[in-house]
C-alpha cells in the first residue's frame, strides 16, 4: 500500500523544516523527507563552532521554530527541541529520486527500493549543497581530497591546501592555519568573491605568514602518495606548472542547483546558465501546478528568509493569502510616494525606472530596499555637500538632481534624471564627497548604505559592470574633461579598464615606456626615484589623483617608479587614445600640462630634500596611505606631560583611547597608537550588529549597539581598538560620605561583576565636541596635531 499525504516536503533545511513545523502546528497531513540521517544537513555540516548569522536583522521571523544568531551547535539544538515539541513527522535517510505528476496527484519515488509516496502538493526545499562542485581534474576523488570541513580541531600539524577563494574557503583556511601549514589557492589575483571581513582577515593572515597563498593558480591534477605527505598536486600558475605535496586538500568551490533532478520533475529554468534558479510565482509555485520551490534552490539563501518562506508556503497551499514578512516594512518605506501604488507595484516601478537595479531578482530588490531609504526631498535641499564624509549611494527614481561639479563656479551644474545614480565616487574611494548635489523639482531618490551597496556590487555582476562603467566615464570627465561631450570621450572610456594592486605592487617602473596613466580610485600610491642607488620618495598620491601623465606629455621614459602604498584600485587609461584626446581637445591637454609642470617642480624639490622623502616613506609605512585623519606628535615639542592621554580619558568616561608612548618614531615625528579613521575602515568589515559608523565629518565611531564580539579588534591592523568592561558613574559626594558607597566620589568605576559586558572602544576624534579632538586641545606645547592625507607632504616638509 502506497502512503498518501496532503503535502510532501522534500528537504529538512531551514526552509523545509520550517514548512513542516507550520504544517504540524496546523494539524495537516504531511511528510518531511530528508536524504540524510539527521535534520538540516547544510547547517549540520558547517564547521564546528561557526557563528550563524540571523540576517536581515530588521526582518521578523514567522516560523514556529526559534532562530537567532549564535553558534552552529546552539542553532541545531534549538531546532531539534522545537521539532520534538511539535512531534515533527520526519522520514530520515529517505532521498527522493523522482517526482512525477501534477497538483492533486504527485508520486514521489524514495531512493533505490525505498518505496513511493503520493501527495496532493509538493514543497521542494532541497537547497544546493547536494550538488557540490568538484575539482574537475584527474584525482578529484583521491583519498586525500575532501569537499567539506566539519571540525578544524581534528587536524593538527598537517600540510593542507585549500582550493577556493570564496567565504567558505577563507573561513576554513583561517580556522586551520593556527595549528597547520595552510596554503590557499586563488584563481584570481585577489579575493574578489569574499566578504570584506573575510578578505581583510585572509590578507592579514597571509602578510603575517600564518598561511601562504598562490594567486592565479589552479589544480591540474591530484596524485595520491604512499605515506605522508599523502598527495602531490600539479598546479597551473602564470609562470608554468609547479608541484606541491600535502597531507590534505579541502576544496570549497560552491554548489550548483541540481538541475537534472529538478528538470526531471518538470520544472523549467529561465536560462541555460548553470547557476540560474527556477522561476517561481509570488506564492513560490513553479511552472508545475502544485509543486512549490522555496529556500536556496529558489534563490533565497538567507536562513531567516528561507524559514519565513517555509511558513508562508504552507499558508499558500492552504489557500490563504499571506503577504511576505517584509511587506509591512516596505510599505512604510514607500509611504512618501503613494503614487507608486502597493508594494508589488512599487517594486515593478522601481525596476522599470532604474536600470542599475533591473538585473536584481525580486528577492534581491526587496532585500536591497529593506536596507535603503526612499527620500523625496524638496527642490533646493542639499542631499550632500562637497567634502562631506558620507558614503551612501543614491538612485534617482523620479525628477532630477543637480550636481555642482566646480567648487568655484556655481554655474557649472550637471543634471541627472530618472534612472541615473550618484555617490559612487565616495562609495568606492572612501574619500570625501567631490561635489555638492541638490534636489531638483519632483526629486525622489533611493539612498543605500555603503555596506549594502558593496554587497550588491559584489554579488550581481551586471550591477558591478554598470557602476564601474559609470565611474570610469565620470572620473575621466571630472579630472580631465568636464566640458567635453561624452561622445568625444567614447574611445578613451571604451579602452579604459580597472586594475588592482596589492600593497607594494608596482604600477610602473622608472625607465619604462609611458604607455598609460592611472587614475587612483581607491587606496594610495607612493612615487619614488632612484638616485645614487637609493630610492627617494618624491610624492604621495591618494584616491582622486592620477599618476603617469609625465611620460605621456614628454613622450619619453618613466622618470619615477609608482608603487601601491596599500591595496589600490586604479583606472588605467591607455596612452594612444588619451594622447589623441589631448590633440582633439586643447582644454584636456592644458589641464594635464598644468599637473605635469607642478609635478616637475615638486619632484625636483623632493629629490634634493631626501629627509622629506624619508618622512613620507615612514608615514606610509604606518598606514597613513589609507588614513583620512592621523594623530602625530612632534617629539621636539612634546614635554611628556600626558595631558593628551588624560584629556582623552576624561572625555570618554575614564576609558582612554590613546597611548602616547606606543607607536613608532622617525626623527622627531611620532605616530602614537590612535585611530587612523581609514578610508575603508577595517573595523567595519565584520561587525554583526553594524555598530561601527562613519559620521558626515569622517569620524569612525562605535555605537552603543556593540555586542562585544571582538571582530573589530581582530580586524584592525593598527591595534587601536580595545575591548573593555563597561564603566559606570561613581557615587556622589553625599553617598560616599554618608553611606560609604564606592572607593572615591565622582569617579567612573569599572563593573566588577563576573559576567560584565565588554564593548569595543576607539578614538572617535571627539566628534561631539565643538572644539575638536580633546588630545590636540589639551597639548600645552602644540606638539599634538591631527592631519589629513592632503597635509602629509606639508608635515614632511616642516
Amino acid at each position: 500500500m502506497v502512503d498518501a499525504v496532503k503535502i510532501a516536503i522534500v528537504g529538512s533545511g531551514p526552509a523545509g523544516l520550517s514548512a513542516a513545523a507550520h504544517a504540524a502546528e496546523l494539524g495537516l497531513s504531511y511528510a518531511l523527507l530528508e536524504a540524510e540521517p539527521h535534520l538540516s544537513n547544510t547547517i549540520f555540516r558547517y564547521q564546528k563552532g561557526k557563528h550563524v548569522m540571523a540576517e536581515p536583522g530588521v526582518l521578523p521571523l514567522r516560523s514556529p521554530l526559534n532562530f537567532e544568531a549564535g553558534r552552529r551547535e546552539q542553532v541545531l539544538s534549538n531546532w531539534a527541541h522545537g521539532a520534538a515539541q511539535l512531534k515533527l513527522k520526519a522520514r530520515m535517510s529517505s532521498p527522493v529520486s523522482a517526482i512525477k505528476g501534477l497538483k492533486g496527484a504527485f508520486q514521489l519515488t524514495l531512493g533505490i527500493g525505498g518505496g513511493s509516496l503520493q501527495a496532493e502538493t509538493v514543497v521542494l526545499a532541497i537547497g544546493l549543497q547536494g550538488n557540490i562542485r568538484k575539482l574537475g581534474v584527474p584525482g578529484e576523488d583521491a583519498p586525500f581530497v575532501q569537499y567539506q570541513l566539519d571540525d578544524p580541531d581534528e587536524y593538527q600539524d598537517e600540510a593542507i591546501v585549500i582550493v577556493g577563494a570564496g567565504d567558505a574557503g577563507i573561513e576554513n583556511a583561517l580556522a586551520l592555519c593556527g595549528h597547520n601549514r595552510v596554503t590557499i589557492l586563488n584563481r584570481d589575483s585577489e579575493f574578489t568573491r569574499a566578504k570584506e571581513a573575510n578578505n581583510a582577515a585572509v590578507l592579514k593572515a597571509i602578510s603575517s605568514g600564518q598561511m601562504k597563498c598562490l594567486y592565479k593558480a589552479s589544480i591540474a591534477r591530484a596524485e595520491p602518495l604512499d605515506g605522508r605527505p599523502r598527495g602531490r598536486l600539479a598546479i597551473k600558475t602564470d609562470t608554468g606548472e609547479v608541484t606541491l605535496e600535502c597531507d590534505r586538500v579541502i576544496a570549497r568551490l560552491g554548489a550548483m542547483p541540481p538541475r537534472k533532478f529538478v528538470e526531471g520533475c518538470g520544472v523549467q529554468f529561465p536560462s541555460k546558465d548553470p547557476n540560474s534558479v527556477p522561476a517561481v510565482s509570488p506564492t513560490y509555485e513553479s511552472n508545475v501546478p502544485g509543486l512549490y520551490i522555496i529556500g536556496a534552490l529558489a534563490g533565497f539563501p538567507l536562513i531567516k528568509q528561507a524559514m519565513n518562506q517555509g511558513f508562508e508556503v504552507i499558508e499558500f497551499v492552504e489557500g490563504r493569502d499571506v503577504e511576505p514578512a517584509d511587506t509591512p516594512l516596505l510599505r512604510a518605506k514607500f509611504a512618501e510616494v503613494p503614487q507608486w501604488g502597493d508594494v508589488n507595484a512599487a517594486l515593478d516601478y522601481i525596476r522599470s525606472r532604474v536600470p542599475v537595479l533591473a538585473p536584481l531578482t525580486p528577492l534581491q530588490l526587496r532585500e536591497f530596499l529593506l536596507d535603503s531609504a526612499v527620500r523625496s526631498p524638496p527642490a533646493g535641499e542639499v542631499i550632500f555637500g562637497r567634502n562631506d564624509y558620507t558614503d551612501t549611494f543614491f538612485s534617482v527614481v523620479e525628477g532630477i538632481v543637480e550636481v555642482q561639479v566646480s567648487p568655484t563656479d556655481a554655474s557649472r551644474v550637471v543634471r541627472l534624471g530618472a534612472g541615473e545614480f550618484f555617490g559612487e565616487m565616495s562609495l568606492i574611494s572612501g574619500r570625501r564627497r567631490s561635489a555638492t548635489v541638490t534636489a531638483g523639482p519632483g526629486c525622489v531618490v533611493i539612498e543605500t548604505p555603503r555596506r549594502s551597496m558593496n554587497k550588491l556590487i559584489s554579488s550581481v555582476a551586471d550591477v558591478k559592470r554598470v557602476v564601474d562603467e559609470t565611474f570610469i566615464r565620470r572620473a575621466i570627465q571630472a579630472h580631465f574633461a568636464p566640458n567635453v561631450p561624452p561622445a568625444v570621450l567614447a574611445e578613451v572610456v571604451a579602452t579604459a579598464r580597472i586594475e588592482r594592486f596589492r600593497p607594494n605592487d608596482v604600477l610602473f617602473k622608472q625607465g619604462e615606456p609611458g604607455d598609460c596613466l592611472h587614475l587612483i580610485r581607491r587606496g594610495s600610491v607612493m612615487v619614488t626615484r632612484e638616485v645614487g642607488g637609493k630610492d627617494i620618495v618624491l610624492a604621495y598620491a591618494p584616491a582622486g589623483q592620477y599618476v603617469g601623465e609625465m611620460a605621456l606629455i614628454s613622450e619619453g621614459l618613466r622618470t619615477a617608479t609608482v608603487r601601491a602604498a596599500v591595496a589600490v584600485e586604479t583606472i588605467r587609461l591607455e596612452g594612444e587614445p588619451f594622447q589623441a584626446l589631448m590633440e582633439r581637445e586643447p582644454s584636456v591637454r592644458e589641464q594635464v600640462v598644468r599637473t605635469y609642470k607642478d609635478r616637475l617642480e615638486a619632484n625636483a624639490r623632493a629629490q634634493y630634500a631626501q629627509s622629506e622623502g624619508n618622512v613620507v616613506s615612514f608615514l606610509l609605512q604606518q598606514g597613513v596611505g589609507e588614513a583620512t585623519d592621523v594623530l602625530l606628535i612632534d617629539e621636539s615639542l612634546c614635554v611628556r606631560c600626558d595631558q593628551c592621554e588624560k584629556a582623552c580619558a576624561d572625555t570618554h568616561g575614564n576609558v582612554g583611547r590613546l597611548n602616547r608612548e606606543a607607536g613608532p618614531t622617525f626623527k622627531q615625528l611620532h605616530v602614537p597608537t590612535s585611530c587612523r579613521h581609514c578610508e575603508h575602515p577595517h573595523c567595519m568589515k565584520d561587525c554583526p550588529p553594524d555598530a561601527i559608523r562613519r559620521s558626515p565629518g569622517g569620524e569612525v565611531y562605535i555605537t552603543d549597539s556593540c555586542i562585544g564580539c571582538g571582530n573589530c579588534e581582530r580586524n584592525c591592523p593598527y591595534g587601536v581598538i580595545q575591548m573593555g568592561v563597561m564603566s559606570k558613574q561613581g557615587p556622589s559626594l553625599w553617598s560616599w560620605m554618608m553611606f560609604g558607597r564606592g572607593s572615591e566620589p565622582g569617579l567612573f568605576e569599572p563593573e566588577h561583576a563576573k559576567d560584565a559586558a565588554k564593548q569595543a572602544a576607539k578614538c572617535d576624534m571627539c566628534k561631539d565636541l565643538p572644539g575638536g579632538p580633546a588630545c590636540v586641545r589639551a597639548c600645552p606645547t602644540g606638539a599634538a596635531i591631527r592631519v589629513s592625507p592632503e597635509e602629509f607632504l606639508r608635515v614632511a616638509r616642516s
